[in-house]
């Protein structure tokens, strides 16, 4: 099964980089000569994904924006004889992006919730911003290759072994024993959101990338969190795990970076500046 669809939710406020992202999104902040955003569209292109829906807020369609075709600028550089910077923007002509809204902050499930429509194919890729990976074979390869695998039998998440003492931060994997036949990739038996290190049953965090089967989309609307009524991802997952769907966390090789906090941002301007 060919994976050719991917969902990018970055409708967030992202506050902690205020007041930078009062004029300009996060997702837009310089990583080399590149935003953020770019990278994760660039690892998408690597896994051989050609369709792309970002789920955005209103004041953020300047993320869309950066990838759309431009023929007047584009006019103007081959009038100038700079074709470097000219194949630079037709990088992401054979791509086709579509947009859609979150009009309420309801959770990550929520977000993905908002291209239930557009999703046409059996298994769809998810990516959040905050996460990237620096190694020569991006995550969603890594998390493509281990989908062809299980030759598309569920859903497979990225995840990173943690320190102990930040299980509170993420969504924690429990996995079997069952043998898969490839290193790293193990398959799920429950998943705990953001546990107190003490009660954490692995220290295997989420990292914000999954491969997820088109029924999710039908198990989201059911599942609500404690937490403000949100519709949360990893609760889809854990109904689908009750209900006999496979679902696999394969652990990522190389280093991931949280650009999602200023401090990981600034690690990030060192690695990919």
């Amino acid at each position: 099964m060919q994976l050719t669809q991917a969902i990018l939710p970055v409708a967030g406020l992202g506050t902690r980089f205020l007041p930078w992202t009062k004029a300009v999104p996060k997702e837009l902040l310089p990583l080399g000569n590149e935003p953020i955003i770019a990278h994760i569209v660039d690892e998408c292109m690597d896994a051989g994904i050609t369709d792309i829906c970002f789920v955005i807020s209103k004041g953020k369609e300047s993320i869309p924006q950066y990838f759309y075709d431009n023929p007047a600028l584009e006019a103007e550089l081959e009038r100038r004889g700079k074709r470097h910077l000219l194949e630079t923007l037709q990088r992401y002509n054979d791509v086709r992006f579509h947009t859609v809204y979150q009009e309420e902050q309801l959770g990550d499930g929520h977000a993905i919730l908002q291209a239930k429509d557009w999703v046409k194919s059996d298994a769809v890729a998810v990516l959040f911003g905050d996460d990237l990976f620096a190694e020569d074979e991006p995550g969603l390869v890594q998390l493509r290759k281990a989908h062809e695998r299980i030759k598309g039998a569920g859903a497979v998440i990225a995840l990173e072994n943690i320190p102990r003492e930040l299980t509170y931060k993420y969504g924690i994997a429990e996995v079997s024993d069952e043998d898969t036949g490839a290193p790293g990739l193990r398959r799920i038996k429950n998943m705990v959101e953001k546990p107190d290190p003490k009660d954490a049953p692995s220290t295997l965090g989420i990292v914000g990338r999954y491969i997820i089967p088109r029924s999710t989309f039908d198990v989201l609307p059911d599942v609500t969190s404690g937490h403000g009524g949100e519709i949360r991802l990893i609760d889809a997952l854990i109904a689908q795990i009750q209900d006999g769907v496979p679902v696999y966390g394969c652990t990522c090789a190389g280093k991931r970076i949280d650009t999602g906090t200023p401090e990981g941002y600034k690690a990030a301007l060192k690695v990919f500046g």
